[in-house]
Order: C-alpha cells, then sequence, then structure tokens
C-alpha cells in the first residue's frame, strides 16, 4: 500500500524539528486545496502517514513547512521578515503504490529536500 511521509531536521541545532507546523496542499493548476495540517512528533516526524490507500491519488501536492515559526519558537532571533518564512514543496505522486518520503534538512538560512524511502 502507498503512502506519503515526512521528517524535518533542524541542521542548527543537529536534532529532529519537533513541534513544526506542516500543511498538505492538493495543487490543480493554480488552486491548492488544503489537506491537513499537522505538528511534527518528538522526532521529527507526522505521527502517521500523511496519506495512504484511498487518499493516496495521483497528482501534484505541495508540503508547506513554517520554519520560521519553529526557530523563533527555539528562540532563535530572526531578522524581519526572515530569510526563510514557510518553505514550500512542491511534487508529484505518480505510482500510488509507492511509498513517497519528503525529508526537509532545515535552518533559519538554508534548506534541502530529496525524494527518501
Amino acid at each position: 500500500m502507498g503512502k506519503l511521509t515526512t521528517h524535518v531536521l533542524d541542521t542548527m541545532n543537529g536534532c529532529p524539528a519537533a513541534g513544526m507546523a506542516v500543511a498538505l496542499y492538493r495543487v490543480d493548476g493554480e488552486r491548492a486545496e488544503l489537506v491537513k495540517t499537522l505538528a511534527l512528533n518528538a522526532d521529527g516526524r507526522a505521527d502517521a502517514p500523511l496519506l495512504e490507500g484511498a487518499a493516496l491519488q495521483p497528482g501534484c501536492y505541495r508540503l508547506v513547512f513554517d520554519v520560521a515559526a519553529y526557530f523563533r519558537q527555539r528562540g532563535v532571533a530572526l531578522p524581519q521578515p526572515p530569510f526563510l518564512d514557510r518553505v514550500p514543496l512542491d511534487f508529484g505522486l505518480a505510482d500510488t503504490t509507492a511509498h513517497y518520503h519528503v525529508p526537509l534538512l532545515a535552518s533559519p538560512w538554508a534548506y534541502s529536500t530529496y525524494r527518501g524511502s
């Protein structure tokens, strides 16, 4: 059964991004429909897959990670506006039987992602 998962690592502090807010959208052209919002657990992960089974449909999606709010909550003094505020990642799901893992490595000044396993 296919599923979509995420994981965020705080590269400034060398730890999981516990408590970071994340939103998942389904994207259709210029329209983005909110699917769910969540806060990451102590391991920097969602407690359950973001999508799985029948809910995992082919298409375009967007994950939005609230990076600036997370770092402010940890006491980091950020400029206003912050260099990175909310980080959007747009990606496509083609195979509903596959596991799509979308990790984010983030600091207040940089981020990277890849398709994980």
